[in-house]
């Protein structure tokens, strides 16, 4: 059967039980992640999410990471941040996907974080899996991977995500969520300047957010990691522009000083250049009540109600008009939307009408083995 022409699974049906649930994260942070980090972040709240749920929940990830779930360590630490100069990223993934795999028959599903390197691992275990890709699909190497591996149940996190890729095997969406217990009520206006908050490289646009807090007469406050393969932008574009007077570069924020940064802004500027599969800032800054200016690309027209939680732009010149325009949008409905679309519980509902599915599918298929093998 097509796991996408799967029938609906009443709310009764789906929590009927505890499920027992291995989340299976990357090694490269923390969960959740000290500083920068977006999927570890997610599936952080994600675990949480499950447990408050009722559910028994394994976490796979380093060591350092923090969880209301049981902790598996695949490593004592998370890989970016461990200062040792010998260490594989591949060797510790293999180690502790080979940990879960000689663990499997004791969940109900296994949910993986790790993009594909899982498939060869698991092939006879498939249809107790679900994959959520978190990165972008438009690479030219993926479709030969999907293809040879069509039986992984897979999820997006926005349905933009998917177009490189329609013919895979889709049985979801699922956008993040994020604990509403982290963002307090929003002040009734923002301050005066602009934020910009992620990755300094080329497609995130840092360059497009100083002009575009230039011709808005508006200070602009970049939080943001400057990763290795980036250097050399950061060097040559970026950090010549940070001398201009309305332009404070903070550098890598924890999370409690990016939340106050975001609190405070007038809006968070999300001038990207490529096909985001969901942009997670953008909800974080919906969570403080402030509105997102972004630019209509990739997920950003699902995750942005124009004109509700902020302005969907196609231009610097659209910007910079949209951030004259910020006191028309309500901070206090801004954070209403998140609360109803993107908090931790709700994605944690979505996933288990997943998990549902999958399993509602696995008792139809055995059924119907065995009534070809006995009649």
């Amino acid at each position: 059967m097509d796991l996408a022409q799967a029938p609906e699974i009443s709310p009764t049906i789906r929590r009927r039980a505890p499920l027992r649930i291995a989340q299976v994260a990357p090694l490269y942070e923390s969960v959740p992640p000290r500083l920068y980090g977006g999927t570890e972040r997610v599936v952080a709240y994600l675990a949480d999410a499950l447990v408050d749920l009722g559910h028994d929940v394994t976490l796979f990830a380093s060591g350092d990471s923090h969880t209301r779930a049981k902790l598996v360590a695949g490593r004592d630490s998370a890989l970016r941040l461990d200062k040792s100069p010998l260490k594989s990223d591949l060797a510790s993934h293999l180690a502790m996907l080979h940990d879960v795999r000689g663990r499997a028959d004791r969940f109900d599903v296994l949910h993986f974080h790790t993009d594909i390197l899982h498939f060869p691992l698991f092939e006879d275990l498939s249809a107790k899996t679900v994959t959520t890709l978190h990165g972008r699909l438009d690479l030219p190497d993926l479709a030969g991977v999907f293809e040879r591996w069509r039986n992984y149940p897979l999820v997006s996190i926005s349905l933009d995500q998917r177009t490189p890729l329609p013919e895979a095997n889709w049985i979801a969406s699922v956008g993040h969520g994020l604990p509403l217990e982290l963002y307090p009520p929003p002040v009734s206006a923002g301050g005066s300047y602009l934020a910009f908050v992620g990755r300094i490289a080329p497609e995130k646009r840092p360059d497009r957010a100083i002009r575009v807090a230039r011709r808005a007469g508006m200070t602009l406050k970049i939080a943001a990691k400057v990763d290795a393969a980036d250097a050399r932008y950061f060097n040559e574009v970026i950090e010549p522009m940070l001398d201009e007077p309305h332009v404070e570069f903070l550098g890598e924020l924890a999370e409690p000083e990016k939340r106050a940064l975001l609190a405070g802004a007038s809006a968070l500027l999300f001038p990207i250049d490529w096909p985001e599969p969901f942009g997670l800032v953008m909800i974080e800054a919906m969570g403080c009540g402030t509105p997102v200016v972004a630019w209509r690309c990739g997920s950003v027209p699902e995750v942005v109600d124009n004109g509700v939680t902020g302005f969907i732009v196609g231009s610097e010149d659209e910007a910079a008009a949209a951030c004259r325009r910020l006191d028309e949008l309500d901070r206090a409905r801004v954070r209403q939307v998140f609360e109803e679309r993107f908090s931790a519980r709700a994605m944690a509902l979505r996933y288990l009408d997943v998990y549902a599915r999958l399993a509602d599918i696995a008792s139809i298929g055995e059924a119907a083995q065995l009534v070809a093998r006995h009649g």
